[in-house]
């Protein structure tokens, strides 16, 4: 059966780069899964996964010992219609059944659990034990604060222990952790606090990046004012007090009763994690996570395609403000490995800090942002990557933009040794998870992703929800609901409908632009919001941004359309250049023909700008619809989720220059 299992696409084609070792490939568990299951190959697993998905996610229950107090009646009840899907009806359990207690009395209760790496040199280690320990006294502890059974309790903390401590306590009690990004200001918070309507939030007095202080404390103490329903402020750090009227609670006093320290039980759909993602405009969006459905996607995501595997460590450089966050403090315990924790910056206190990090921890699952990659890619010797052996890694899991080539093959050279696939994964906070992923037994081509996810349903549609031939880019889809995807947006029906399911019939439409080759491998163009349409030809950013940084004399680019009198829609390339290189007219006209060689005279840039910096997100995004408004002089909508909102202001005199321009040449 397992030597039956390479497809045509495996067959000696000269663009894959990475292939699956045969040997190792027969150990993993998505094979050993598919055998179990009387699969032949990833396709049809994908196929019978989409046709019967009650099947599926009992299958996955079994596979990953997934627990419950009780069995469900239904796992899939679509009565209400797919946009209100219900999941494992009459179903009981909570996630850290399936966490933490599961390892009691198991050869990993004793081994690691958590490893952290702090700013400052910093070394901490939690065995299973020993973080089901602390889970529960903490969990006692807030139930002796009365805190409970769907209470919304905040995060507002550093990449420290006491943040994995601290969201699996609140999941032990069945209260509702809403993550929040550690550099959020004030605003930012108390919109968060409002909208989940939060009793309690965990916090520091501080936290450093690259040397600075952030305050914390003092950013929620501005934040709180005048909000009745928050009732507790939980301090993780030890001395530190406060005399201006916050109810502040000390983590480290926090204890309970053997009862008070109990697991909560609940319905199995019961929500587990609010989880806020920036709107385009008004308010944040908030996305439910439930128990049931979180730990099944992660375990589809990490455990099946991945392969992750008890023993193996799993690192992210990102915060608990997004979803990446609960994610990693979260799957490497489903499935008996180590939370690998560092907080601060890659590049502090030195360069090579983040490639420390990834040997000193023992990663062999990295997850990891193209835009990491392109800085490195900056420096002369790529922050003495080659000084590392990475010797445990088994895959790098990229996501949260598309590649440029020339990143891709960097990271697959000086990363990956070219031994290391890179996993590429593509979905989003509403789903908590992937739409679309590489997995450890389907070959790689540059740029690609291997295909759909198990029991995704994913597709490519028109705007009439007609599904698109190879070749052809569209609006990527879910055609079926996933045991993953959110329960509405919280305390906003209206705009889930409007927002998700009501822009393409019968569909779920995620907002990214998609293409499959004649192959079968899956490629994404960036946003489809920021699809760009000159003389009736439609491409997505990625594409003319990947042309600029092949150049070799740029390392970020946002292209994005703006309003044009006689085209309708002009094309603006703004461009950060590498060390070294000079701005000027001839490199902008540089930049430009190349684009119009690879694009087509018709997708020639009307204007080429080099600026210091481009606006991203703290995962790693480039926000393209703030730097189209900031040009335009028009409100940005929701930028809380910038990590420096800043920079937005050399590209907005950019554009007010250019409007000044045009009124004096009237």
């Amino acid at each position: 059966m397992q030597q039956g299992r390479r497809t045509a696409r495996d067959a000696g084609h000269p663009d894959i780069v990475w292939r699956p070792d045969p040997e190792a490939m027969r150990d993993t568990a998505l094979l050993r899964f598919m055998d179990a299951q009387d699969i032949a190959d990833y396709e049809a697993l994908v196929g019978r996964a989409d046709r019967d998905p009650e099947w599926f996610h009992a299958a996955i229950f079994d596979f990953f010992d997934l627990r419950l107090t009780r069995s469900w009646d239904r796992i899939l009840d679509v009565s209400a219609g797919i946009e209100h899907a219900r999941w494992c009806i009459g179903a009981e359990t909570n996630i850290t059944l399936s966490t933490l207690a599961r390892h009691r009395d198991t050869d990993r209760w004793h081994r690691p659990a958590l490893r952290f790496r702090g700013q400052e040199g910093e070394r901490r280690e939690l065995s299973y034990a020993e973080l089901d320990a602390e889970v529960a006294r903490v969990a006692g502890g807030l139930r002796r604060l009365g805190l409970g059974r769907g209470d919304r309790i905040a995060l507002f903390l550093p990449m420290v222990p006491e943040a994995v401590v601290a969201l699996h306590a609140i999941f032990r009690i069945g209260a509702v952790a809403v993550p929040l990004f550690s550099g959020f200001g004030p605003e930012a918070v108390r919109t968060r606090l409002v909208d989940a309507g939060a009793a309690a939030v965990f916090t520091a007095g501080a936290t450093r990046r690259r040397g600075r202080r952030v305050p914390l404390l003092e950013t929620l103490e501005a934040a709180a004012r005048g909000l009745d329903r928050l009732r507790h402020v939980i301090l993780v750090d030890d001395g530190f007090r406060d005399d201006r009227g916050l109810p502040v609670t000390a983590m480290a006093e926090l204890d309970g009763s053997e009862e008070e320290r109990r697991i909560e039980i609940l319905a199995a759909d019961s929500p587990l994690l609010l989880v806020y993602t920036s709107g385009t405009t008004g308010r944040p969006k908030g996305s439910v996570q439930t128990h049931c459905g979180f730990m099944v996607k992660t375990c589809i995501d990490f455990g099946l395609c991945f392969d992750f595997r008890p023993g193996d460590g799993l690192f992210w450089m990102s915060d608990i403000g997004w979803v990446v966050g609960p994610i990693l403090f979260t799957v490497p315990l489903l499935l008996g490995g180590t939370v690998l924790i560092a907080d601060g910056t890659p590049d502090h206190p030195g360069p090579d800090r983040y490639w420390r990090l990834v040997e000193d921890l023992g990663t062999t699952h990295l997850g990891i942002a193209p835009t990491i990659v392109r800085g490195y890619m900056r420096l002369a010797d790529g922050g003495g990557i080659d000084a590392m052996s990475f010797s445990r890694l088994r895959a790098v899991v990229s996501t949260g933009e598309p590649w440029t080539e020339a990143a891709w093959h960097w990271a697959f050279e000086r990363i990956c040794r070219r031994r290391v696939p890179i996993l590429n994964y593509a979905g989003g906070t509403e789903m908590a998870g992937g739409i679309l992923a590489g997995t450890m037994i389907t070959p790689l081509k540059p740029l690609s992703f291997g295909g759909a996810i198990p029991g995704m349903s994913a597709d490519i549609a028109d705007a009439t929800g007609r599904s698109l031939p190879p070749g052809e880019k569209g609006e990527l889809v879910l055609r079926r609901p996933s045991i993953s995807l959110t329960r509405g947006l919280w305390r906003d029906e209206e705009r889930y409908l409007e927002t998700y399911w009501r822009q393409i019939p019968g569909c779920w439409r995620h907002g990214d632009l998609a293409a499959r080759d004649e192959d079968g491998f899956w490629y994404l163009f960036g946003r489809s919001d920021d699809t760009i349409k000159l003389a009736g030809k439609r491409t997505g950013p990625s594409e003319i941004e990947a042309i600029l940084t092949s150049t070799g004399e740029v390392t970020e680019a946002a292209a994005v359309g703006v309003p044009d009198p006689l085209k309708g829609e002009a094309l603006l390339c703004f461009v950060v250049l590498r060390p070294g290189v000079e701005a000027g007219p001839a490199l902008l006209a540089r930049l430009a023909d190349a684009v119009t060689r690879g694009m087509g005279a018709a997708f020639r840039p009307k204007h080429v700008f080099a600026v210091t910096d481009l606006p991203r997100t703290r995962n790693m995004k480039i926000m393209r619809r703030a730097v189209r408004a900031a040009w335009l002089g028009e409100p940005p909508g929701d930028l809380s989720s910038l990590v420096d909102p800043g920079v937005l202001e050399e590209i907005r005199a950019l554009g007010e220059r250019a409007r000044e321009m045009r009124e004096a040449m009237r």
